[in-house]
């Protein structure tokens, strides 16, 4: 599936800005095409480039027996039949090398996590299957170093690159978005801001990442008044029963309603 407005995902004043959203990992075909479907009739209501996001599996964990997928090929294949049914681009997280070939036959963007983006092989063998790379910065990294990850991946003869600010640790419980850093890792590619897991605790003593999922409205209205190009934000029609990461989910009832703010925010801050 080519998508040649893809690499155009940087927008100018006046346009609006894209999405990247879905559950956090992919449990099964119905709750997929579920999601989908309804987040793809409020962003085109809403006129918002949507790529539809689900991890075909989970490989950072905290605990041994965390849900970790239900088969990668299984799940590629639902990120496949998502892309065709409604007509988007989809987009996953890779973990190792051998993972870029497999998912680049399913999914329109590869995603390397934040604790993986300095790993050079990784980022080297996403870039050259030729598909969008879509580089979360460490929580340990400043803005300013997200310049040689970019380099990796257009130095491999890939030009379609962004960056996604998932916070900064702080403490050994708590995430931190720092806005400064948007417009500096602008001068390299586009940038997004993902907002649920900017608002992760992560490192509880019970071995499950807890969440501050009130504040989703104030982390993503911030990156919007601050000029991000696109938004990341993992939705779920039950975070409460989600297998990964419902700590931190937006609840897909919540969805319409944050999106419109974001627009007429975003609509507003064009016009200076």
């Amino acid at each position: 599936m080519q998508l040649s407005h893809i690499p155009q995902l940087k927008y100018s004043d006046g346009d609006n800005f894209f999405l990247l959203s879905g559950p956090c990992a992919i449990e099964g075909e119905d709750m997929a095409l579920r999601i989908a479907e309804k987040i793809v009739t409020v962003t085109d209501k809403l006129q918002i480039p949507y790529i539809f996001k689900g991890s075909f599996k989970k490989a950072n964990r905290s605990r041994v027996d965390s849900f970790t997928g239900i088969g990668d090929e299984k799940a590629l294949k639902i990120l496949r039949k998502v892309s065709e049914t409604f007509k988007i681009p989809t987009v996953t997280d890779i973990h190792k090398e051998s993972d870029a070939l497999m998912a680049a036959e399913y999914v329109d963007v590869l995603q390397i996590p934040a604790f993986l983006v300095r790993q050079t092989d990784l980022v080297v063998a996403a870039a050259k299957t030729g598909k969008v790379v879509n580089l979360k910065k460490g929580q340990f990294m400043s803005p300013e170093s997200m310049k040689h990850a970019v380099t990796k991946v257009t130095d491999s003869d890939n030009q379609q690159v962004w960056i996604t600010d998932r916070g900064t640790m702080f403490g050994y419980q708590d995430m931190v978005v720092d806005f400064r850093g948007i417009p500096t890792m602008q001068q390299f590619a586009p940038v997004v801001l993902d907002v649920t897991h900017s608002l992760q605790q992560p490192n509880q003593t019970s071995g499950v990442t807890g969440g501050r999922p009130a504040l989703i409205n104030t982390i993503a209205r911030a990156g919007i008044a601050a000029g991000v190009d696109g938004i990341f934000m993992e939705t779920h029609f039950d975070p409460a029963n989600a297998k990964s990461d419902g700590a931190n989910m937006l609840p897909l009832s919540q969805l319409e309603k944050l999106l419109s703010n974001l627009v007429a925010l975003r609509n507003t801050v064009n016009q200076f």
